[in-house]
């Protein structure tokens, strides 16, 4: 029986904006943690991040998760201000109900906590907030008193209940119900009001604004009765905070770059966590779970504080929070995914672990396009930023020599043995020997899209728009054409040979994957109908004798070289996106990247 099984998510990181509080969804087991990015939600293995699962059901951008205390359920709201409850037991996630309190964008969601009553605020178009049965959406309450944005609410964790809002206006709001009516409003800061939380056992609850300041307040009365940190928590704005699970401290996160853990009786920082010292260190997010004590950066990365140290992370997770565009693996003594983005970021993850990081120093500035690893165990990356780079993967840190700049924008690269790179550029076409330009093709007379080495370094292709491929001999540091072209019915997308150099993969606009093989002069050895859209990537197996293309339609195909007839196919690889690059791990473990900036591995089984 042939089938394809997920086996590995390593998932994005969240979605951050500069000046924008990040909303954490804790775990009422303690297991996992929530947060979102595009019209993702992921759910987070809180002890080992490297486990997560990605919800994909909302349609537009989601802003904020929150699981129900009773933990069957998870609220998540979106920009056009739909609601969806859905199932967290199975792993379908079927959709339990789905509501649209107000059209605009939900900033925070929180349950009462017998899990029936939900409070959702955000930027409404006729109001700010909304709380309503779970079950039925009828209102119990109006969130009223309020002239700007609500970011941020809270109900207090047992009766009588207590409604918390955060405002533009700069104000608190206090509400007492069910149903809930607005009783007052708090105006001890002096700029927007970013976070309001309530302690565990609901005595008190505090206010976290971009002035600076955290205040303290009566859990059942609304009074304010103290402040942290006297004038001011923090030199910065202060965007979220969470209390411990006992309620004697909490954490607050702000954007002077630093995290504080206060004793809040005492209203005294014990701990200052130093984040960093660059724009990307902004705290913007914080979650207090057990003994985990998370931060979220500007950069989408998430820091598990270490109260003992507090200028080094346990660890820090990374990733990617923008689209993924290539990815490639590289065995050395393991077997490691090198992934790059939109945004220019390239991470790399212990294939087996998921443990992650980056290379260090400054490396490219626009989206990476296509990536391969040459002989010389280096990353050779082309991007929009018209640069070929080459990174030793031992050192794992940018090098401000090797990198070649083109003359106009790199769409692909490929790698041979004996130093060749070929970079084909917007039309231009140029080959690299030893991290350096050697020879280059102008005045066309064609398009060219892809390129490919052959392994052994004797014959570089180029790949055209028109749909045909350009044959070219390697002789000495010169590309001597062919008089031989390869013919397809439309565009030439991507291609690539096999690693034994036997065959060329190649797929088309006109949604057809060929193989060629090179031994009998490049004659066509099948043909390979499946995909209803554009296939735009291609990757061989270790095997030689299976290769898998993706496309636009959001399916990935595995094929098998000699059998046209034979194919595996995964729908839905990326929910709601299509894979951008395809690698093999070995024979039977596909890796997938795609728009959702996750990572997937799936295990074939022909």
């Amino acid at each position: 029986m042939t089938s394809i099984d997920l086996k590995h998510v390593f998932a994005s990181l969240p979605h951050m904006e500069r000046g924008v509080a990040k909303v954490i969804g804790g775990d009422p087991k303690g297991k996992n943690f929530l947060y979102t990015n595009g019209k993702c939600v992921i759910i987070r293995n809180i002890e080992n991040p490297a486990i997560a699962d990605i919800y994909t059901e909302h349609a537009h951008q989601v802003i904020v998760a929150k699981y129900s205390p009773s933990r069957s359920y998870i609220a998540s709201g979106d920009v056009s201000g739909k609601i969806r409850i859905w199932d967290t037991t199975q792993k379908e996630h079927l959709l339990k109900y789905e509501y649209t309190p107000f059209s605009g964008t939900i900033k925070d969601i929180v349950w009462t906590e017998d899990s029936r009553r939900i409070a959702v605020v955000g930027e409404g178009r006729e109001k700010f907030g909304a709380v309503f049965l779970w079950d039925t959406g009828s209102s119990v309450g109006e969130v009223a008193g309020h002239s700007k944005i609500i970011n941020s609410v809270d109900i207090r964790p047992k009766r009588p209940y207590r409604l918390i809002t955060a405002s533009d206006d700069k104000s608190v709001g206090f509400f007492e119900g069910p149903p809930f009516k607005f009783k007052f409003t708090q105006t001890g800061h002096s700029q927007f009001v970013n976070c309001v939380r309530y302690s565990p056992d609901g005595s008190r609850f505090v206010s976290a604004s971009s002035d600076g300041q955290i205040l303290v307040y009566d859990g059942t009365t609304g009074e304010r009765v103290g402040s942290l940190g006297g004038e001011k928590a923090h030199t910065g704005g202060v965007y979220a905070v969470s209390w411990s699970p006992t309620g004697s401290h909490l954490i607050s996160a702000s954007g002077d770059k630093t995290v504080k853990l206060w004793d809040v009786g005492a209203g005294t920082a014990v701990t200052t966590f130093n984040m960093g010292t660059q724009v990307m260190d902004l705290q913007l997010g914080c979650l207090w779970q057990e003994d985990h004590l998370l931060s979220f950066s500007l950069s989408g990365y998430i820091n598990y504080l270490d109260k003992n140290n507090p200028d080094r992370p346990i660890r820090t997770v990374k990733g990617h929070s923008k689209s993924i565009r290539c990815v490639t693996v590289h065995k050395s003594d393991r077997q490691y995914i090198y992934s790059g983005s939109h945004d220019g970021h390239i991470n790399y993850w212990d294939a087996d672990t998921g443990e992650n990081g980056c290379f260090s120093g400054n490396g490219h500035t626009n989206q990476v396009s296509q990536m391969a690893i040459n002989d010389e165990n280096e990353l050779v990356t082309c991007s929009m930023d018209d640069t070929v780079r080459y990174t030793s993967l031992s050192k794992q840190e940018y090098s401000a020599s090797d990198v070649v700049k083109m003359d106009s924008q790199p769409k692909s690269v490929s790698v041979a043995k004996g130093g060749l790179s070929l970079a084909v550029c917007i039309d231009q076409v140029v080959l690299l020997k030893d991290k350096k330009k050697v020879f280059t093709l102008d005045n066309l007379g064609y398009q060219p899209e892809i390129g490919a080495l052959h392994p052994n370094g004797s014959t570089a292709l180029v790949g055209s728009v028109e749909g045909k491929i350009y044959l070219y001999s390697i002789e000495g540091n010169t590309l001597k054409q062919n008089d031989q072209v390869l013919n397809l019915r439309g565009a030439v997308t991507y291609m690539a040979y096999s690693s034994d150099g036997a065959y060329l993969g190649v797929v088309d606009a006109a949604k057809v994957a060929s193989v060629f093989s090179v031994v009998d002069g490049y004659s066509v050895k099948d043909e390979f109908y499946g995909h209803h859209a554009k296939p735009v990537t291609l990757a061989w197996s270790p095997d030689n004798q299976h290769f898998a293309t993706a496309g636009i339609d959001m399916m990935v195909y595995v094929w098998t070289v000699g059998d046209s007839d034979k194919r595996f196919k995964l729908q839905d690889a990326h929910r709601l996106h299509h894979v951008c690059s395809l690698a093999w791990k070995d024979e039977h473990t596909l890796v997938t990247v795609s728009h959702d900036a996750s990572v997937k591995q799936w295990t074939i089984n022909y």
